[in-house]
């Protein structure tokens, strides 16, 4: 793993970084941005938390959505 720390600061505050855990489980576009702005909500300056969680479910909306499509097939 790098040192180089790539984004905010309140990555910093993290003992793992999102996307270690993103490459670990081998989570999509839409699980991996669900779970940085889970794990991101209340640590990121100038954000409201209540904004970082809805971005959050805005995506777990759309992972359901297709989920249930994959369903009906």
């Amino acid at each position: 793993m790098s040192e180089k720390q790539i984004g905010g600061d309140h990555y910093e505050q993290m003992p793992i970084m999102p996307f270690q855990i993103i490459d670990a489980f081998g989570l999509d576009f839409y699980a991996g941005n669900a779970l940085k702005y889970l794990l991101r909500a209340g640590r990121k300056p100038g954000t409201d938390v209540v904004e970082e969680l809805k971005k959050a479910r805005h995506y777990l909306d759309e992972m359901i959505t297709r989920a249930e499509q994959e369903h009906t097939r």
